[in-house]
């Protein structure tokens, strides 16, 4: 009993200070503890939800990024030059040729002067560019820079409108025949016809057609006057020129029948026209035959043309004629013409003849490869006459002979005789209007 109220009186002693404990807590302490860890279980709620969010939320699909097909690199060809061509239309060459030329002119010592005899020069020395543009356009310009002079040759644009027709706005040849329509670098002779130059046949400002079917070639255009010559007032010309190709193949080789009619006003009161000739050499500017100028209000001419090419031959027949329309007098007649035929030597090689006109050469063997080239021989009469009426200008007719070696297909090398005969002369040897004259001429030649 003693020990069991001993045991109750201890731990009633133990119990005795826990009032006091709970008496010293400080609770607004307490309570601001509890609501700084409610903030925190809040924030940390908040970064769990807002992790569960973006874990729920798809990720984007990634985009390929197609980087742009770089553009096609020009194309470069060498066709006697560098071509460079563009996918889309777009091309560029540049062009040019030199010839240069020296030339002996044998005419009688009583001729006065010293225009003939011996000559050398730069007959032509060409350089320009030519090319295409997308939508079926063309372009070329060319000047001449011989004997420290500028004049322009070609300048013109072009538009394929189909497979067979192009048209041409600028300068360039009115449609006069087949010795004038063929390049200065491909001719047989250093010097074109006779009539051409005595016809005054030049590049002239102007739009014209083309239209080449397989065996047939129709061209037309509407002219003014050459650009060096519209700066004058006076010259105020225009001219209707058309001309009809049929080219068909005849056995082995290919027939050419054509012909070309010319209208021209020379829409001026005091115009007057001049016909005259040199002796085929261009290092001499005495003309033996000239009408000298008279007074005429425009011109009407005509020409044929006739020619066969078969491998390394050709022949070619061309006559031209021109009236001089003169109102109120009597109208003069003037003509002139030639006879052709050429044969290539060297094994293989063909004469070339492309839309209308003859075309390059280009030798089997050329010197590059191992072989001699290209070596042709040529004969031609040829004959123009400038009198008729009270027109005296005189007749020269003229035996030629011509020897061509073309090493590669853009190099020449010519050699030319002529025998001429002169009538009714402009230029007097002494007293008499009547003699003979000899030519010889030397070109070196190359083009690209």
């Amino acid at each position: 009993m003693r020990s069991f109220l001993a045991l109750a009186l201890a731990g009633t002693a133990a119990l005795a200070p826990v009032p006091a404990l709970a008496q010293s807590i400080d609770l607004s302490a307490v309570q601001e503890q509890l609501a700084a860890m409610q903030a925190e279980i809040s924030r940390l709620t908040a970064q769990v939800a807002e992790l569960q969010a973006r874990e729920a939320t798809p990720a984007p699909v990634p985009v390929a990024v197609v980087a742009p097909a770089p553009a096609p690199s020009p194309t470069v060809t060498f066709r006697g030059a560098p071509e460079i061509a563009q996918e889309g239309g777009w091309s560029f060459k540049p062009r040019g040729r030199l010839q240069i030329d020296t030339a002996v002119v044998d005419a009688p010592s009583s001729i006065a002067g010293n225009s003939l005899g011996h000559g050398t020069e730069f007959r032509r020395a060409y350089i320009g560019f030519e090319g295409t543009v997308p939508g079926g356009f063309g372009y070329r310009m060319e000047a001449d820079l011989a004997n420290s002079s500028v004049e322009l040759t070609d300048v013109y644009l072009t538009y394929k409108a189909s497979r067979e027709l192009t048209l041409t706005v600028g300068q360039h040849k009115p449609f006069w025949g087949l010795d004038e329509l063929t390049s200065d670098v491909f001719t047989p002779f250093m010097e074109r016809a006779a009539f051409g130059s005595a016809f005054g046949f030049e590049r002239r400002v102007g739009v014209s057609g083309n239209y080449a079917g397989k065996d047939v070639i129709v061209q037309l255009g509407v002219f003014a006057d050459n650009a060096a010559d519209l700066n004058a007032d006076t010259n105020n010309s225009y001219s209707l020129d058309g001309r009809l190709v049929f080219s068909p193949e005849l056995g082995e080789g290919r027939l050419h029948i054509a012909g070309s009619a010319h209208i021209r006003d020379l829409n001026d009161a005091a115009a007057t026209v001049r016909y005259r000739t040199r002796p085929f050499a261009h290092t001499t500017d005495l003309r033996l035959v000239d009408t000298r100028a008279f007074s005429a209000t425009g011109e009407r001419s005509f020409g044929l043309e006739l020619a066969y090419i078969q491998g390394p031959f050709h022949m070619t027949i061309e006559g031209h004629r021109l009236t001089a329309r003169r109102p109120g007098l009597p109208d003069p007649d003037f003509w002139g013409g030639y006879a052709e035929v050429g044969l290539l030597l060297t094994p293989g090689d063909k004469a070339a003849y492309r839309n209308g006109a003859y075309d390059r050469i280009r030798p089997v063997k050329p010197v590059t490869a191992g072989g001699i080239g290209a070596i042709q021989l040529n004969a031609r009469y040829d004959r123009i006459d400038l009198t008729d009426g009270a027109i005296v200008g005189g007749t020269q007719q003229a035996a030629l002979l011509s020897a061509i070696w073309i090493p590669t297909e853009y190099v020449r090398f010519l050699l030319n005789y002529g025998h001429l005969w002169i009538d009714d002369a402009a230029v007097l040897a002494g007293a008499d209007p009547d003699y003979q004259v000899d030519t010889f001429g030397m070109r070196a030649q190359i083009d690209f």
